[in-house]
């Protein structure tokens, strides 16, 4: 058995996982993106607010003196791999192939949601929601995600002129479950949105909606409370840098009579500005 790969197989590899981890992320294109950063950390910079002022003919004019700050992530590396042996298959078969595609691409995908949701989850929200909050928007006993916490996201980023186009919430599965009790969440009476007949709630208030389950990297993790953060953020407020995007390759490992299919990663995220970002405390 010849133990090289070709070259063109490896390309057709790396494009595939491409494929599956871009298919398995869900968080892909709703924040910022540097790509190419050279180093160990990515800076996003933040310029402040400007008011104009009344003009007076014949008077020098006044600067607005705007101020300019900026935030950084830390790089870090990542690796998915995984062995397949010379004896279970002939240089690394289609069918094999494509169940490593899958593993490895889909691990990738995870991972790079995870680092964009413990940037969000270390960040100071601008805003936060308590899970007292009731479905009418009054003070009430701890609950689910609801239309008045939905509500109070919408009115915080409203207020802080966060633009309307490229708004997202983040939700976990229960929350889900939970919206989908509401009458006036689901009923075609106050929306057009179909959400019981298909079981999912993709876009609400001008949000478009995105939907994890538990994860093994973390997600959005529950406390001891039973209360679980979910999160309203603007694209902008949030930032990623690359700086290895996925790539991959397959090598012949001797030592283990097998190919080492491998994926790599690098980079990191922050908040770049709070009053973009809201966080909403749901009691499961």
């Amino acid at each position: 058995m010849a133990l090289n790969v070709s070259n063109a197989f490896i390309t057709l590899f790396d494009s595939e996982v491409k494929q599956a981890y871009q298919g398995a992320r869900t968080l892909a294109g709703l924040v910022r993106e540097k790509s190419g950063i050279v180093g160990n950390t990515v800076r996003f910079q933040k310029i402040g607010k400007g008011q104009a002022q009344i003009r007076t003919p014949q008077t020098d004019v006044t600067p607005l003196n705007v101020t300019y700050s900026n935030v950084s992530a830390t790089m870090t590396d990542y690796i998915s791999a995984e062995y397949t042996d010379i004896f279970h298959q002939a240089k690394v078969n289609f069918q094999e192939r494509s169940e490593l595609v899958q593993v490895i691409g889909n691990s990738i995908g995870r991972r790079i949601d995870q680092i964009l949701i413990d940037a969000i989850v270390a960040g100071s929200p601008g805003t936060t929601i308590a899970n007292t909050v009731a479905e009418d928007g009054s003070s009430g006993s701890a609950s689910g995600l609801n239309l008045g916490k939905l509500r109070s996201a919408k009115k915080a980023l409203d207020a802080k002129n966060v633009p309307a186009e490229g708004r997202t919430l983040l939700i976990h599965a229960n929350s889900l479950s939970a919206l989908l009790g509401s009458t006036t969440v689901t009923s075609s009476d106050f929306s057009t949105v179909k959400s019981l007949s298909t079981g999912e709630l993709t876009q609400y208030l001008g949000m478009n909606i995105v939907t994890i389950g538990d994860r093994d990297e973390g997600g959005l993790a529950i406390d001891g409370s039973s209360d679980r953060p979910v999160y309203a953020f603007h694209r902008d407020a949030i930032g990623m840098g690359i700086g290895m995007n996925q790539t991959s390759r397959v090598d012949y490992i001797p030592e283990k009579t097998s190919f080492l299919c491998a994926s790599y990663f690098s980079g990191g995220a922050v908040v770049v500005d709070n009053e973009g970002l809201v966080s909403i405390t749901t009691r499961e």
